[in-house]
């Protein structure tokens, strides 16, 4: 931590870079696969501080003014950082777009927020972009990083990153003072409900949230983060951007998340900052090769997992040592060291948030000595409120609050927040800002928590979400649709029931194992109605049945409806940061639903 550049020092998110550069100017700051050269390609501090200054230059030379919005639109990159520190040193205000979001949802962003320019990738985004330009009048400059000469229609408002970047040489812009509590970017939130919220952080609230986060672990100046989680979810963006850069740590930018597992054991990062979904994609591919597997190889990683949770709980202080952990080193070697390698062998911290991790999954991992740390946090809370500490890790918890930031339950068990962290408002909403925060500062999450005597926090449901049934049980459908896709044949699911007599289900099922499921009834999977045979349904509710039998007995799905159509953002059923859209769901299957409570006095199992 000596090499930890404190707040105080850095005074913005700009003053961040600057103090690192001259701490450490010839350390590794990046590294990046250059496609052409096949080949990884380090850039240091002083290398990233060089090509700030020259795409400074330019926003200068476009006339863009303090306070201005400026968007992007890319992957992970270099290109990103430079950027957003470019724009950030002239009090210009950062709006980051997500990469894959449907064209009509970027345009209402960069319309709502008044962006003046957008940096784009080009080439694949060309049809994206052309679209955007024709609804969004007042985005008065594109630059693309790859070629764009197609879109020939829009040659005044597109223009390469070389032309773009070659307006600026010659030009020495005037330093802005950049204060702390100035606007530093408008994030959108996903939208799961409706049209996203733009909200305003300030340096001030992005840069204490890196500090606090910071302090929660031995984060060492040697440590390499793998950044895959786009820059523009704001997790990614302060957990694997900004604190990298306070610590002085390397970001190495994966090359897509098909080659993740390839990029982990090649690069072997030693921190990786994730949602939920791509730990469930590893757990899903182990469950996959267990099944291949004999009985006794089954039966030997079945105890591995046994012992390792329990060795792990001794560590803990939760558990005595008992004789049979003897084994244990012999299956750690054998069972978890393979599976660890895969992740690179050598993660100190892989830390989840965004959405819950099942308790299931984070205890498979930390059985086998993977270090999964869970957290919360919301983008309005800069994002990080709390996380599992190393030496406190209660993995179906959200751990404890950060440094610096207070929590409570309030009314109607919901989880409050307040620190210096927290978000200025939404951008032009001040009735949807006062709603979220109220008098004395306390933002109100939407999330129903209940804490435990050692201060470890937990969500048990959201608010808006929670399904009231007939007969006034409650249900908190997340956990529920988690469990369900621990079964790799269930790939996506939403519980539904508000205001019926039972619950029921819309599920997506996995190609691959719905393939096999299909054949073992003696089906044909490629016939389109197959998944609404009777003896099909009646299958599929004894399948997943199996996940929820740890659940109370009236929160059992007595009914589903099984697709083979995937929900994504293209479709609008998933938010870019791929949680589901309720609403829209329940409009897309409407027929559907009423077709799972039709005679409903009717046994709802039939």
């Amino acid at each position: 931590m000596a090499a930890s550049i404190p707040p105080e020092e850095a005074t913005n998110l700009s003053g961040l870079l600057e103090a690192r550069i001259r701490r450490t100017p010839d350390k590794i700051a990046y590294r990046r696969y250059d496609s052409e050269q096949k080949s990884w390609r380090d850039h240091s501090w002083a290398d990233i501080g060089r090509e700030v200054a020259r795409w400074r230059a330019a926003f200068v030379a476009a006339g863009l003014a303090a306070g201005d919005r400026v968007a992007l639109m890319l992957r992970n990159c270099v290109e990103w950082v430079v950027f957003d520190q470019a724009a950030l040193s002239l009090g210009l205000v950062v709006v980051p777009l997500y990469l894959d979001d449907r064209t009509d949802n970027a345009a209402y962003i960069l319309a709502h927020c008044g962006a003046r320019l957008l940096l784009v990738e080009g080439r694949f985004q060309n049809r994206k972009i052309g679209e955007i330009l024709a609804t969004t009048p007042g985005l008065q400059q594109v630059v693309s990083l790859e070629d764009s000469s197609e879109l020939t229609h829009w040659s005044t408002r597109i223009v390469s990153v070389a032309q773009w970047l070659a307006r600026g040489e010659g030009i020495e812009p005037t330093p802005r003072h950049i204060s702390g509590d100035m606007l530093a970017s408008i994030v959108y939130t996903s939208g799961t409900t409706g049209r996203p919220k733009g909200v305003m952080l300030s340096h001030d609230n992005i840069l204490w949230n890196a500090w606090y986060a910071s302090q929660c672990a031995s984060f060492r100046d040697d440590e390499r983060f793998l950044s895959f989680l786009p820059l523009s979810h704001t997790f990614e963006r302060t957990g694997g951007y900004y604190m990298p850069m306070l610590l002085g740590a390397e970001v190495v930018f994966a090359r897509s998340i098909a080659q993740l597992g390839q990029d982990m054991q090649e690069q072997q990062p030693t921190v990786l900052v994730s949602v939920p979904r791509i730990y469930e994609r590893v757990y899903a591919r182990l469950q996959d090769e267990l099944a291949k597997k004999s009985a006794l190889e089954r039966k030997i990683f079945a105890l591995a997992i046994d012992l390792g949770w329990l060795a792990f709980e001794v560590a803990q202080g939760r558990a005595r040592w008992q004789p049979r952990l003897l084994a244990w080193p012999l299956l750690r070697r054998k069972v978890a060291a393979p599976i660890r390698a895969k992740l690179g062998g050598r993660l100190r911290f892989a830390i989840s948030g965004g959405a819950a991790l099942n308790p299931d999954i984070a205890r498979l991992f930390l059985a086998l000595g993977v270090p999964v740390h869970q957290g919360y946090g919301l983008t309005e809370a800069g994002p990080v409120v709390s996380v599992n500490r190393p030496e406190s890790n209660l993995p179906a918890s959200i751990g404890k609050p950060i440094p610096g930031v207070e929590v409570k339950i309030g009314a109607q068990d919901e989880l409050l927040t307040r620190s210096r962290c927290i978000m200025r408002g939404y951008w032009n909403d001040p009735q949807a800002t006062a709603a979220a925060i109220d008098a004395d500062g306390w933002l109100h999450t939407g999330d129903q928590a209940r804490v435990d005597g050692k201060g470890h926090y937990y969500i048990v449901g959201r608010i808006k979400d929670i399904i009231v049934l007939n007969n006034g049980e409650k249900i908190a459908p997340a956990d529920m649709e988690s469990a369900i896709c621990l079964d790799p044949l269930f790939e996506q699911a939403m519980v539904i029931g508000e205001g019926r007599p039972f619950l029921a289900a819309v599920v997506v099922l996995n190609a691959e194992h719905w393939e096999e499921f299909a054949r073992g009834l003696g089906l044909d999977p490629a016939n389109p109605g197959a998944p609404d045979e009777p003896r099909v349904r009646k299958a599929l509710l004894r399948h997943l049945g199996q996940r929820l039998a740890h659940f109370p007995g009236y929160a059992q799905v007595r009914r589903l409806h099984a697709s083979l159509l995937p929900w994504t953002v293209e479709n609008g059923l998933l938010t870019p940061t791929m949680k589901i859209r309720r609403a829209p769901l329940l409009a897309r299957y409407r027929a559907e639903i009423e077709a799972l409570y039709a005679n409903f006095s009717l046994a709802p199992d039939q």
